[in-house]
């Protein structure tokens, strides 16, 4: 599984970007939990919220009211709508999937050892 992150950039507090991850090598998306997560510099990695299925989404607290991730019908492309954006939101932004369904671990935001393959990452800049 190849995932390649886009929409990356810098924008001043209070503005808006989008992500979107593209994933490609599966061969069924229904069987894969994905996610949004982030490295702030000098900080660890943090989810910012994951998919896994209409039914299962997820996000961290710092996200919620403010964040949006969504997939397209095809389910090989994930979105990141960030609005409000705050200096504090810079980070690296990686997306991620993992196996799921029966026999495998629930994905969590929470966790992200938990997931097997990453992008390399869209950098987000936020200024005051």
């Amino acid at each position: 599984v190849q995932l390649v992150e886009s929409g990356g950039g810098s924008v001043q507090s209070g503005g808006s970007l989008r992500l979107s991850c593209k994933a490609s090598g599966w061969m069924d998306s229904r069987n894969y939990c994905m996610g949004w997560f982030r490295q702030p510099p000098g900080k660890e990695r943090e989810g910012v919220g994951i998919f896994d299925g209409d039914v299962r989404i997820r996000y961290a607290a710092s996200s919620k009211g403010r964040f949006t991730i969504s997939q397209d019908r095809n389910g090989n492309t994930l979105y990141l709508q960030m609005n409000s954006l705050q200096p504090e939101d810079t980070a690296m932004y990686y997306c991620a999937a993992t196996r799921s369904g029966r026999g495998y671990a629930l994905c969590s935001e929470n966790r992200p050892g938990g997931f097997k393959f990453w992008g390399q990452g869209t950098q987000v800049t936020v200024s005051s």
